[in-house]
């Protein structure tokens, strides 16, 4: 007996010319969802191996927008369904979180409900759904109504309002393209001609330091005058935004400000392996970059100045190795973190409880005394540092996110200074507690300018001049800025300038130019 032939499926449309796979796949759907699903994990498996942080970099970025414009355009041709807007994407989730298991650090972990966990979602898994889930998603709609424009008489037709929403999300995907491909940039330090000023220096610079790439910004009015390298709080924080905000130590220094291990423009190319984000390398790193600058300018010795965290790893850089420094200027000088954090503690408890602010005083209480194995415990006093304890004149333009907003940092840079601020804290942050600068560093070799705002927070004040007495240098001076908290350099710079000219004068070897 002879078999009769299989039929084919029927016809269900021509444009130019029969697409006989498209067909099978659109009259079984079980097996175009299936081939679709396949696709889509596969590709979160890619992407999950490929940038398991998301993308880091411009270029991983772009070539992530657009790899997943185009899976969202096949897959949902495969499937002609409006569906492919919601379960391709989630597919390709699930596929991308499975394939990064093992990426360490809050951006990436598990979600927390704290506020601080609620921002490392926005900056980790916010920023990689709006450079990939949102061309996925945009993609998929494309391919809906290309489904049906091939010839699937099961996809939607889309009406004038969907149109509009495709044609809008397009130009804003362009956008969003045109802004992550934007390069960054320093500008140059124009004389009274209006020209680049000779001898001046204005760099961006990737260097190798301890391994990995780190970037400097470098800029002076004269690249003979001295070296001054600055170290950014944190751990985890930037400052080549809040330096561009004013330009006077240009006139007198090449100023070098470095964005560390993990943070801002070097986090693409040193954040892992976070094994290597130690308090110890961090004070590698630091000698390492000062004998960089005095290689690379023909110095013996450089300045070191340094806000908040930098000013650790700063302090004993200069103890282990002073003949590389002129001076040490700390300014929101670090002394002991775990007695500082107790301070916080008791202050923001205090105003808590003399402002009627019950649920915070219990929840403090609930939690206890610091330190504490979950960092999202400390929002209680960090969160609400500026309520007890005034900052006046205190403006935001040099504070994180709004530093990040110069042309010396691309797109990319911007949502890297933030993943910075929660990935090297978190692995940083609980190394500081068995370190008192009062019992291991109270002689430094060279002279020391301690610089506080006079309205910096009792917990970092007392124990800055505690410290200040009982530290052994050649020279040391104690300066007050009026006006200022816990950035005196940034808040008030003209006065930080002045008082950097003062102590290159002091200080300076001969043939150098303060």
């Amino acid at each position: 007996m002879t078999q009769a032939p299989v039929a084919e499926p029927p016809h269900v449309g021509r444009v130019h010319s029969r697409v006989d796979l498209l067909e099978r796949l659109w009259y079984r759907r079980s097996a175009g969802w299936a081939v679709a699903a396949a696709i889509a994990a596969a590709a979160g498996v890619l992407a999950g191996w490929w940038t398991p942080r998301g993308p880091l970099t411009s270029g991983e970025a772009l070539v992530s927008i657009a790899a997943a414009l185009v899976l969202g355009v096949v897959t949902a041709t495969l499937v002609g369904s409006r569906w492919s807007l919601v379960v391709v994407p989630g597919l390709f989730a699930v596929a991308f979180e499975l394939a990064r298991i093992g990426t360490a650090g809050p951006t990436v972990d598990a979600i927390d409900l704290s506020m601080f966990g609620l921002l490392a979602f926005v900056v980790g898994r916010g920023a990689h759904g709006l450079l990939v889930l949102f061309p996925l998603m945009l993609g998929a709609g494309w391919g809906t109504w290309l489904s049906g424009w091939l010839g699937n008489g099961r996809s939607p037709r889309p009406g004038i309002v969907v149109r509009l929403v495709l044609a809008a999300s397009s130009v804003a995907l362009l956008l969003l393209v045109i802004v992550v491909g934007r390069p960054a940039s320093t500008a140059p330090i124009i004389g009274s001609d209006g020209q680049p000023l000779p001898g001046s220096i204005a760099e961006l610079d990737a260097v190798e330091i301890g391994g990995v790439e780190q970037v400097l910004m470098l800029r002076g009015r004269d690249v003979g005058a001295p070296v001054l390298l600055h170290l950014a709080g944190g751990p985890g924080g930037t400052d080549i935004g809040a330096m561009r905000a004013d330009t006077g130590l240009e006139d007198h220094f090449v100023v070098v400000t470095w964005d560390q291990r993990g943070t801002g423009k070097s986090y693409a190319t040193s954040i892992d392996p976070v094994e290597r984000l130690t308090f110890e390398q961090a004070v590698r790193d630091t000698i390492e970059v000062a004998e960089h600058l005095r290689d690379r300018f023909g110095r013996e010795r450089i300045y070191l100045a340094a806000n908040s965290w930098g000013t650790i790893p700063s302090v004993l850089a200069v103890q282990q190795r002073p003949e590389l420094f002129h001076a040490y200027i700390g300014s929101g000088q670090m002394v002991d973190n775990r007695q500082t954090d107790r301070m916080f503690y008791e202050d923001a408890l205090a105003w808590a409880d003399g402002t009627g602010n019950r649920g915070l005083a219990e929840r403090m209480r609930a939690v206890g005394l610091p330190p504490y194995e979950d960092l999202n415990n400390y929002e209680h006093t960090v969160s609400y540092e500026h309520q007890w304890n005034a900052y006046p004149g205190v403006g935001d333009l040099s504070e994180m996110p709004f530093n990040t907003f110069v042309p010396e940092n691309t797109f990319m840079d911007r949502v890297n200074a933030m993943r910075g601020m929660f990935d090297v804290n978190w692995f940083v942050y609980p190394q500081l507690q068995d370190y008192d600068f009062r019992e291991q560093a109270v002689r430094l070799e060279v002279p020391v300018y301690m610089v506080l705002g006079e309205y910096e927070a009792r917990g970092r004040a007392v124990l800055a001049d505690e410290w200040f007495d009982l530290l052994d240098a050649p020279t040391k001076e104690r300066i007050i800025i009026e006006d200022a908290g816990h950035r005196p350099s940034f808040e008030q710079p003209a006065v930080f300038a002045e008082l950097m000219r003062d102590v290159a004068a002091t200080t300076s070897q001969e043939g150098e130019r303060p």
